[in-house]
């Protein structure tokens, strides 16, 4: 099976920043690069039982004019779709990527599931098309994402630059070790700059568990510094990755610990929205 980078296009200010990081993904990877457009899905016209007050053909005509008006609807959202597909291929073909377009119709969580066992990265957007510009919440599909999709994702901001200085939120749990085990086997990060940071005690057994990541991601080309450092979770990683000038931060998701949990419930959407740079989620 061919195993692609998969990135979600769509209407919405962040679907430039989405074809960047797909592109830069792609090549790190040399991984096939797959744009994907899902159109909304529009709400079904009202159609309340009008027998009583008009007659019954007037009836019938009144159901098929909103049956044409469906459709046409339908084939102009395919058709915008097309274009934008377009538009996000002409972007990434002048970084030397060829990618695949794909129109599904139907909701956007099915059809990532669906493609799920060939996606080996996730790209998407903090928000969608249907969130409003400064919306203080997560994207509802964004969110539905990062609860049921288990492949890794890269959530961008409205601005993608390829990342030199790479943040991972380490905690020694099975969560964060299977993420370096994961990051030591890709190429996506090779050749750059990560910085681990474990949030908590300074301690013989933290260190002990630094140690045993900073020599695995050396062992696979991954320049490594190790920090332990104090403080509330959120607001450490966040103070570190402002000082440090991080362009990248990766996560663990899943488990008890607090830097686990910042992948699940509102503290997700809390560290999504209020992430400056992108967010590599790894499962």
């Amino acid at each position: 099976m061919t195993i692609n980078v998969m990135a979600c296009i769509d209407g919405s200010r962040y679907a430039s920043a989405v074809a960047d990081a797909a592109t830069w993904a792609s090549l790190r990877l040399d991984a096939p690069l797959n744009l994907l457009h899902v159109p909304n899905k529009l709400a079904p016209p009202v159609t309340q039982d009008l027998s009583g007050s008009i007659g019954f053909g007037s009836q019938e005509q009144l159901l098929t004019h909103l049956s044409e008006l469906d459709a046409k609807q339908n084939k102009l959202s395919a058709e915008r779709g097309q274009q934008l597909l377009e538009a996000a291929q002409s972007r990434v073909l002048r970084n030397g990527v060829l990618a695949t377009l794909l129109q599904r119709h139907g909701e956007l969580i099915e059809t990532l599931v669906e493609f799920e066992p060939s996606t080996r990265l996730l790209v998407l957007g903090r928000h969608g098309a249907n969130s409003a510009i400064d919306a203080p919440h997560l994207g509802r599909h964004v969110e539905q994402v990062t609860r049921t999709l288990r492949c890794p994702m890269l959530l961008t901001k409205d601005y993608f630059k390829a990342p030199k200085k790479v943040l991972l939120a380490f905690d020694g749990s099975a969560s964060t070790r299977h993420a370096v085990t994961v990051l030591a086997n890709s190429r996506l990060l090779v050749g750059l700059e990560l910085h681990l940071v474990l949030v908590g005690e300074n301690n013989d057994a933290h260190r002990e568990q630094l140690n045993w990541a900073s020599t695995l991601l050396e062992s696979a080309d991954i320049s490594t510094s190790s920090h332990i450092l104090s403080g509330h979770v959120e607001q450490t990683l966040a103070h570190y990755q402002e000082q440090q000038q991080i362009d990248l931060m990766v996560m663990g998701a899943y488990g008890h610990s607090r830097i686990r949990q910042l992948i699940l419930g509102s503290t997700t959407a809390a560290m999504i929205r209020n992430a400056k740079v992108p967010l590599l989620i790894l499962r």
